[in-house]
Order: C-alpha cells, then sequence, then structure tokens
C-alpha cells in the first residue's frame, strides 16, 4: 500500500473536517453558511476534495476533465485524414441497403449524437427494441453496446450496417458500393494509401471519427469548473456535485473524466418474464449471473441523452432519480419462478439513498451542467 505524502494527508484530513462541517449546514435544507462552506473545499484540486461514499471493492478515480479526443488503440493510430473520412462515412446514408439511413439517423449530433426516442427505427421503419445511447463517450469504452457484444470500436463500427433492423446490408455489397465510388477510393487512398477498401480501413475510419466526439462533452459547465472556472456551478450545482461523490452513492458506478466504471450491472429495469423483457448482457455470456445487465452509461450531457435506460422507458430523468432513491426496483420471483436460474438479482450497488426533495433537485440540477 502506498502512504500519502504527510501535507497531502493533512490537507485530507482537513477537507474531511470541513465536509463534516459543511453537512450540518446542509441538512436538512442548505443554508447560505452551507453553500459557502462547499465552495471553499470544491475550489481546492480535485485531489484534495472528499472520498466518495463507495463500496470497498470499488476501484474508483477521481473525477476530472476530458481530452481532446479519446485515446486510439496501437492498431489503429490516429490521423486527421481517418477522421474527417469517418465523418464523412457516418453522415452517409451509402452504408445502408436502402440509402436512406445513416449512422446520424440514430446518432444526431443536435441530441447529443443519441436520438431521443424510446427505441430507433432502421430498415423499412423497423423498430429495433433498445434505446441509442449517445456516441460521444464511445471512445471511452472497451466493449461498446448496451450489452458489451463489440470486442472494441473499431469492432463495433459494423453491426449496424450488418444487423436486419437497423442498415440491412450485407458488407460484401457495402465494400463492392464503396468501391466502385471513385470519390470515396480516393479518400481512402489518401487516408490509408491503399488503392482498394476494405472492412478493416471502413472500420478504422468511422472508430478515428468517433473518437473525436468527446469534444462536445468539453463545453460544458461542469469542465469549466474543472478547469478552473469555479463560478461556472451554482450553489445548487455544487451540492449536488457533493451530493453525487457522498450520499447519493453515484460514484460506486460512474467516476473518473469519463463518468462511468465501464461495466455491467442489473439496475432491475430486466422485466424478466413481461414485457419488455430484455435479458441485457446474459445473450452475449451466456452466464447466469449476466441476466439483465447492461453497461454503465456515461453521465456526460447525460440531461440531454433521455430517454433514459437501456429501452428508453424513463421519459423523465427526475422519475429515474426518483427511482435510484428507493434503491431501483427489487422484483421476487412468482411461485413458478422459485427454481428458476435465471431470475435476475438487482444489483447490491443499488441502495435507498433516503434523499429529500430539495437534495434531489440539487443532484438533478448538478446533472443538468454534464
Amino acid at each position: 500500500m502506498q502512504l500519502l505524502p504527510v501535507t497531502l494527508f493533512s490537507v485530507l484530513l482537513s477537507v474531511a473536517a470541513q465536509a463534516d462541517d459543511c453537512l450540518y449546514h446542509l441538512a436538512p435544507a442548505p443554508d447560505r453558511e452551507g453553500y459557502a462552506c462547499l465552495r471553499q473545499i470544491y475550489t481546492q484540486p480535485p485531489h484534495t476534495w472528499p472520498t466518495p461514499h463507495v463500496d470497498k471493492d470499488i476501484a474508483w478515480q477521481e473525477l476530472g476533465p476530458l481530452p481532446e479526443r479519446a485515446p486510439s488503440p496501437p492498431g489503429n493510430p490516429f490521423s486527421e485524414a481517418k477522421a474527417a473520412l469517418g465523418e464523412r462515412l457516418f453522415f452517409d446514408p451509402i452504408l445502408s441497403r436502402s440509402r436512406q439511413i445513416a449512422c446520424a439517423s440514430c446518432h444526431e449530433p443536435d441530441l447529443a449524437f443519441a436520438d431521443g426516442r424510446k427505441v430507433s427505427f432502421g430498415h423499412d421503419r423497423q423498430a429495433g427494441r433498445r434505446n441509442s445511447p449517445s456516441l460521444v463517450m464511445s471512445g471511452f469504452t472497451r466493449q461498446p453496446f448496451w450489452d458489451g457484444r463489440a470486442a472494441s470500436l473499431e469492432d463495433q463500427a459494423l453491426f449496424p450496417v450488418e444487423d436486419p433492423l437497423e442498415m440491412a446490408f450485407e458488407r460484401d455489397e457495402l465494400l463492392r458500393r464503396l468501391n466502385a465510388d471513385a470519390g470515396y477510393r480516393q479518400r481512402f487512398a489518401e487516408a490509408f494509401g491503399a488503392d482498394a477498401i476494405d472492412a478493416r480501413m471502413l472500420r478504422q475510419a468511422l472508430a478515428s471519427y468517433q473518437r473525436t466526439l468527446v469534444r462536445f462533452a468539453r463545453t460544458t459547465r461542469f469542465e469549466r469548473f474543472l478547469r478552473g472556472r469555479h463560478d461556472a456551478l451554482s450553489d445548487e450545482q455544487l451540492h449536488g456535485l457533493h451530493l453525487f461523490r457522498t450520499r447519493a452513492r453515484c460514484m460506486n458506478c460512474h467516476f473518473g473524466p469519463a463518468m462511468s466504471d465501464d461495466r455491467f450491472h442489473n439496475a432491475g429495469m430486466t422485466y424478466y418474464g413481461r414485457k419488455y423483457q430484455d435479458l441485457g448482457r446474459y445473450e452475449v455470456t451466456g452466464r447466469a449471473e449476466d441476466v439483465g445487465r447492461f453497461r454503465t452509461p456515461s453521465l456526460r450531457l447525460v440531461s440531454r441523452t433521455g430517454p433514459w435506460i437501456h429501452n428508453g422507458l424513463f421519459p423523465d430523468l427526475m422519475g429515474l432519480l426518483n427511482f435510484y432513491n428507493v434503491g431501483m426496483p427489487r422484483p421476487k420471483p412468482t411461485a413458478a419462478q422459485q427454481d428458476d436460474p435465471l431470475f435476475p438479482t438487482t444489483s447490491a450497488r443499488l441502495q435507498a439513498l433516503e434523499l429529500n426533495r430539495d437534495e434531489l433537485k440539487a443532484l438533478r440540477s448538478f446533472l443538468d451542467t454534464l
């Protein structure tokens, strides 16, 4: 175990004492002295902020500002040419069989690269079964999609193209179409130095563009606050930040600059044996413990990416916070399900929080800054 320097350790003890004093003035309703106390604490560097309330086994990371773009893997080093080509492809319906659907059809820039629908529609207006997540932070996940069925961002790129409910295009047909387009042949040659377009290049170009989308989350109030503009958050939003880190237990799953643990959890919304049933991660792994688990989404731009959860059934963010406040649903098996090995269990990370109305309002106000 690495010991903290004496000076830093002393600072952390002092901050912890200040935080306890703040709590006296924040409950049951915050007052001016409580707000001033919080502002004094959170104008310090993040590594001195009060330790978040997380379970002992959580390897959490401190919140922090975002980089200019998501990191690229060694097999696909970033280049402006690849990213520009990926952007052109992202907005071009040439990738769909019908020539009517582009990646941007379900991931619209004006909607934080989500689409504002419960579930998206695709080829011949067929409805999918899951909500389109924002792609702004997609470059920070190891296993894309709600169920993590892709091994990388590059691997993810052609799943929607080949899905019969989405763009409904065979890979070989798509490559023939692109290779028949002189403009695309030239652009791929400039980006990759090759005469013919193949699936690897297509994946790498799309992934390279997606790694630049983080820039859309770098202009928020919270980013300005993290970069030293401490007047960027109101008193209520600052209170929400403190709750996010402490009594609301949000940093059990939402931490680091990406504000996600990039893991899979059952939040009690499996609808097992009912309408809207979705077994989540289990459909990829076949492991009973993965029934109902979905990847933790980043909270960056969360107020703009509704409706929420994997099937878009929450149209109101405050309604979702109310569910988290009571610890989320914990379904009980029926008599017929008593011995069902696949009956899902809500994650123990989720606990009743007992936040009052003002605290929930402050937490929501903080989420609006992300």
